[in-house]
């Protein structure tokens, strides 16, 4: 534990302080940011987190923590935990009353334990990094660099199935109708959601084949290691009632799945893999649109397609969002 000013602490954090800030109720440390829940974090780190070092750090003000800073460390450079491959974005954990003198402290700190980079990638343009680290870092004097990263893609949900189709394009809605109907006119169809610990560890199977069948490339992403971390964090999203696996089936039969999640009112795109077989029935983009509309229909304010700029996130409503990479130079 160092000392900073009066009355400041910053002090390291175990993983079982991490999740008690967390279970906290009073609202007071804001975590905004899905990718940066312990339970998404710790998953990260048990399945990747081999090369460099643990440095979760928090701030205190008198015992209570104003910020958490997921980081991990390798010599003198510090990033945030996690990677582009999975975490689709990245943040600080922070009560927004003392941002700036949460950074101004974490930054000093950092300097004083020998850090002299700070690289924190992918970030949105509303995160705390942008909107509020990177004024404290040049206030005092750090060299800031940047570049663009990825698009992602968001769509803000209307309240009903038929407000969202009249927001598409005439082509776009004619064409999801059209889908519509012919997959109905195939044979029996439902569209399930899998929430239960039982289901989802056997579902979860079924999902991950029909990822992989998808194409060459997914089949080679799904290595053995990421198939350990796609169980774990479904297995976690889920108790933390997060995680919507959703299934499409035709005849009983599963021919798309769409992994979802749920979290302070926005549903998450997060991958998804569907029976080339049944390809002529656009089984793989109606699972997509019917996981809008499940959304909806839940009182969901927010579809966030997360990054990637593939064609239908524009054609099915989503809205364009720059994503960036900061190396911040520590002086």
């Amino acid at each position: 534990m160092n000392t900073y000013e009066t009355s400041y602490t910053v002090e390291s954090e175990s993983w079982d302080n991490v999740f008690a800030h967390w279970q906290q109720t009073d609202g007071f440390l804001r975590w905004n940011c899905l990718f940066v829940l312990p339970v998404w974090l710790k998953t990260w780190w048990d399945s990747f987190g081999r090369s460099d070092a643990l440095y979760l750090l928090s701030i205190r003000h008198e015992g209570r923590a104003i910020g958490i800073a997921p980081l991990q460390r390798r010599g003198n450079t510090v990033r945030l935990i996690g990677d582009e491959n999975v975490c689709d974005h990245l943040d600080f954990i922070v009560a927004p009353q003392t941002s700036a003198t949460f950074y101004r402290i974490l930054l000093k700190h950092l300097k004083q334990d020998g850090v002299n980079r700070l690289e924190l990638e992918p970030v949105r343009p509303d995160s705390s990094v942008m909107t509020q680290l990177l004024p404290v870092a040049e206030n005092i004097g750090c060299k800031i660099s940047n570049a663009a990263a990825d698009i992602s893609y968001e769509l803000s949900l209307p309240d009903s199935w038929e407000d969202y189709l009249t927001m598409l394009s005439a082509k776009e809605r004619h064409e999801i109708r059209r889908k519509l109907r012919r997959l109905y006119e195939a044979g029996q169809i439902s569209y399930r959601l899998v929430d239960n610990d039982f289901s989802v560890k056997n579902e979860m199977e079924a999902f991950l084949e029909l990822f992989r069948s998808n194409r060459s490339d997914k089949a080679e992403f799904m290595n053995d290691r990421m198939v350990s971390f796609f169980r774990g964090l479904s297995e976690a999203l889920n108790q933390a009632q997060i995680l919507k696996l959703f299934f499409l089936d035709l005849d009983e039969r599963p021919v798309a799945a769409t992994l979802c999640f749920n979290y302070q009112s926005t549903m998450y795109l997060y991958n998804n893999g569907y029976d080339k077989r049944f390809g002529s029935l656009s089984v793989g983009l109606l699972g997509k649109v019917l996981s809008i509309k499940e959304s909806i229909q839940s009182g969901q304010k927010t579809y966030d397609f997360l990054k990637g700029a593939e064609g239908y996130k524009r054609r099915l409503g989503g809205q364009p969002i720059q994503l960036y990479r900061y190396r911040i130079e520590l002086r």
